[in-house]
């Protein structure tokens, strides 16, 4: 099912599920805190998802189907499935899409927000001859270029984070689009450009006259993160994700956007509250409910 936003139809889409762990993803936040609605496995993991999203629409009299993000995808080695217990008995990329009514070939653009192998792992596949091709044949990647250097020549902090597979065939194949700051990619659709989760993270923002709708990425992974502190420790730069989440909620709250939150294993969409200890999510919501 899909929801309506001016010349746009969203569908959420899911690619899996995974788990990483509740102190990274929660920063300096005592776990007596976030295990409350993150309740950690024997290994200190949280559930978390992997919810990307398909957007549709008319642009001068061509068709584009859009995605914004794909998943671990399916190219990980047994071990690193195991660390990360990623699962896609219920939900795969491809499946997903297929319920939507949607092929491969049909997708026109993937906008990938950033390149780390949770966000990325579903933009290439691998081939019957072992060759590491798009999974997308006939769409255009769009990716920062600020995005695209940091993740060729990561720092050793988070190079653990990239694998070139998942986004070096995409030039190679020349379906590349990179990026130089924010911009409206098409009509009503612009992205939002924040550095501190790691150089040239882009989010995808859907305006129209009556509503807003943010792709929120890793900026806000849960809808626990809209709190100014909660803060992920994969962050390069948290203060500058601070700075970011100051710019952003303010005029969030006021407009009353939906945030769609990629990450949140339980909750799909949100709009930003306030009380006595500052921002907050709302009561949760899905995507067919926020319109």
């Amino acid at each position: 099912m899909a929801q309506r936003l001016g010349p746009w139809s969203l569908a959420a889409v899911e690619t899996g599920d995974f788990a990483l762990d509740g102190g990274a993803m929660f920063g300096v936040v005592p776990r007596v805190l976030w295990q409350r609605e993150h309740p950690p496995d024997e290994e200190n993991r949280i559930d978390m998802t992997m919810r990307a999203l398909l957007i549709r629409g008319e642009v001068r009299g061509r068709e584009r189907i859009v995605l914004v993000d794909t998943g671990i995808g399916g190219k990980l080695t047994p071990k690193l499935q195991a660390i990360y217990r990623v699962d896609h008995s219920d939900h795969d990329l491809v499946g997903s899409l297929a319920g939507q009514g949607v092929t491969p070939a049909l997708v026109t653009d993937v906008i990938l927000t950033h390149l780390h192998f949770d966000h990325v792992g579903g933009a290439t596949r691998l081939a019957e001859g072992g060759e590491v091709v798009p999974t997308f044949p006939n769409a255009t990647y769009h990716v920062q270029q600020r995005q695209w250097d940091w993740a060729c020549a990561p720092s050793e902090r988070d190079r653990a984070s990239f694998f070139e597979e998942n986004f070096q065939p995409l030039r190679a194949a020349g379906q590349l689009d990179l990026l130089d700051g924010e911009t409206e990619l098409l009509p009503g659709l612009f992205l939002l450009v924040v550095d501190g989760h790691t150089p040239g993270q882009q989010l995808p923002l859907i305006r129209t006259v009556k509503q807003s709708f943010l792709y929120c990425a890793d900026l806000f992974p849960t809808a626990g993160h809209i709190r100014l502190p909660w803060i992920m420790a994969y962050d390069l730069e948290p203060l500058k994700s601070l700075a970011e989440k100051k710019r952003v909620l303010p005029q969030a709250m006021e407009e009353q956007w939906v945030l769609f939150f990629e990450h949140d294993a339980r909750r799909e969409c949100a709009r930003v509250e306030e009380d006595e200890r500052g921002y907050r999510a709302s009561e949760p919501f899905s995507l067919m409910e926020c319109m």
